[in-house]
């Protein structure tokens, strides 16, 4: 049975702080199994979590001195929240991780403890039927496991609170950026080259340094600003810090002396990018449902698109009249 040390390595935390970046995300993980924290008995708390690698380390770090038996379910290293939402920790993979781990062979208790936002995808009554093990859902965060284990395994309502705090939204704002390089950089250059052709090398560059600022806008400045940016709306929420970012730009580069066609279509275009962007955090978020995901975006990306093909369609146009 593999044993595992509950305190994190440096090697662990620049794996984490990598995955913070985007970088080799999809394969942070650790196989799937049945795993030894501390030293647990056939009577010892059985606890259930995903296999990637950060929601991994985040258990064992806080089971640190207690001897739990640790099921890693297969969920191809997705967290328990998305895993959940994909189906991927659900009734049929615990089900097949209890068999091939052997742990009935284990322990002699039939009780499993899983993470709360781990709820949606497993049919607890199906998991008793098929294998024998009753399910309690714990906590949200990892955090509150020692204090569970000591408080007789009851659930308080700090344990069900799901928070989404300034530094909870700041730890996932380096992978948006990170991912958002790659067509910043293209959509970046298609402006330096177009704007050269059509208004001039200085206005190029001032239209993609806009362009930059948009992103960084919808990205990070939004999510940061989340609770407090009017709207329930993500892609309102980040039009306006959109409209808030050309704005500043407009002031500080002198946007006094630009055409009138050229500033309709900034006002226009750069709101639309920031929406697109903070319309993309959704994913991130705890404040949103699938099928208000859906629903926003059936609305959202018609008018974002819209927004930024007729600005483009100005710029052009005026350029000929």
């Amino acid at each position: 049975m593999p044993q595992v040390a509950p305190t994190l390595t440096f090697a662990d935390r620049f794996g984490s702080w990598k995955a913070r970046w985007g970088i080799g995300r999809m394969n942070y993980m650790v196989p799937p199994g049945l795993y030894a924290v501390g030293a647990p008995t056939p009577e010892s708390p059985v606890l259930v979590t995903a296999n990637y690698k950060m929601s991994y380390d985040i258990v064992r770090n806080a089971l640190a001195g207690r001897n739990i038996w640790l099921l890693v379910l297969e969920t191809y290293g997705i967290n328990v929240w998305c895993a959940a939402g994909k189906g991927t920790f659900g009734t049929e993979e615990l089900v097949r991780r209890i068999e091939l781990s052997g742990l009935p062979k284990a322990v002699t208790q039939r009780r499993l403890i899983l993470p709360i936002l781990g709820a949606p995808g497993v049919a607890a009554h199906e998991v008793t039927k098929q294998t024998g093990f009753s399910i309690r859902y714990a906590t949200i965060r990892a955090g509150d496991l020692p204090e569970y284990l000591d408080n007789g395994m009851v659930t308080t309502p700090t344990m069900r609170e799901l928070t989404f705090t300034f530094r909870e939204r700041l730890v996932l704002i380096p992978v948006e950026l990170v991912q958002a390089l790659k067509p910043t950089a293209i959509a970046a250059a298609a402006l330096l080259i177009m704007g050269a052709v059509l208004q001039g090398p200085a206005n190029a560059l001032m239209a993609a340094c806009a362009y930059l600022g948009a992103v960084v806008a919808g990205a990070a400045i939004s999510p940061l600003l989340l609770p407090w940016l009017p709207g329930r709306s993500f892609s309102l929420k980040g039009a306006v810090a959109g409209l808030a970012w050309i704005t500043a730009f407009y002031l500080l580069a002198g946007g006094q002396g630009w055409n009138a066609i050229a500033t309709a279509a900034a006002f226009m275009a750069f709101p639309a990018v920031s929406a697109f962007y903070t319309l993309n955090f959704t994913g991130c978020t705890n404040y949103t449902s699938r099928s208000g995901v859906k629903k926003e975006m059936r609305i959202a990306m018609p008018v974002i698109g819209g927004g930024v093909i007729f600005s483009a369609l100005m710029v052009l146009a005026g350029r000929f009249l």
